[in-house]
């Protein structure tokens, strides 16, 4: 199974040798270090591979020391320091090894997989922009057109729960399915996907493979259709 944790670096323009262009994002991949694998058969019940990426900066923006806890120390003591951790489930943990070293090798073109990111944050936003309400007309009175509108009624004397209304929107965890794989520069350590990837640039993104292959250009049949007589 192939997976990466990586940067979300730009979107751009990818021209196939067919003629055709399609929106691409640049993602960067770390070094990763396998440092825990987790078995159904053990204490953890399930399986997994947990990930560390990059060393732990000592110091913030501020200039401030950071501090690691004792618990997570004692984690790590054989293989440092990393400045994330993530997880991701597989089956197949045998393949795995604790202090192995992991890279975007493993993926090839046209490979389908999902990416899990966390979106913009937009802040407090009405209910227009953040669930798509249409709105009320501009004519005719209406001072308030981008209003909720009604929020119940007399049963059952109480606003229910999860109704639609303004709030903060964003900064969430996204799950973007079946994205493909355009290009792997292992050289400079990109990924090329086709399409939009969720967070802002420079954010952590992670790459886990559907384990499908589809080609990346479909080719359509134009078939003539008989002029009736």
């Amino acid at each position: 199974m192939n997976f990466l944790i990586g940067k979300k670096l730009n979107m751009t323009q990818h021209f196939d040798p067919s003629g055709e262009v399609f929106p691409v994002t640049v993602i960067q991949g770390a070094e990763m270090t396998v440092t825990q694998v987790k078995s159904a058969d053990g204490k953890d019940k399930y399986n997994a591979v947990q990930i560390g990426i990059g060393p732990v900066k000592l110091r913030d923006g501020a200039g401030k020391k950071k501090k690691v806890s004792k618990s997570l120390q004692g984690h790590l003591k054989e293989l440092g320091t990393f400045s994330v951790l993530a997880e991701v489930r597989t089956a197949e943990v045998k393949d795995f090894q604790k202090g192995q070293k992991l890279d975007l090798s493993g993926f090839k073109p046209g490979e389908m997989v999902n990416v899990v990111g966390v979106s913009k944050g937009r802040g407090f936003a009405g209910a227009i922009k953040r669930h798509g309400f249409a709105g009320f007309p501009a004519s005719h009175g209406h001072d308030r057109p981008r209003s909720v509108g009604s929020i119940g009624q007399r049963f059952p004397q109480h606003t229910r729960k999860g109704l639609r209304m303004a709030g903060h929107m964003g900064n969430e965890q996204v799950t973007v399915k079946n994205l493909q794989v355009v290009e792997v520069d292992a050289a400079k350590n990109l990924l090329i996907l086709k399409g939009a990837v969720p967070g802002h640039r420079n954010a952590m993104v992670k790459v886990v493979s559907t384990g499908k292959v589809k080609p990346l250009v479909k080719f359509q049949e134009v078939r003539e259709e008989k002029k009736k007589k």
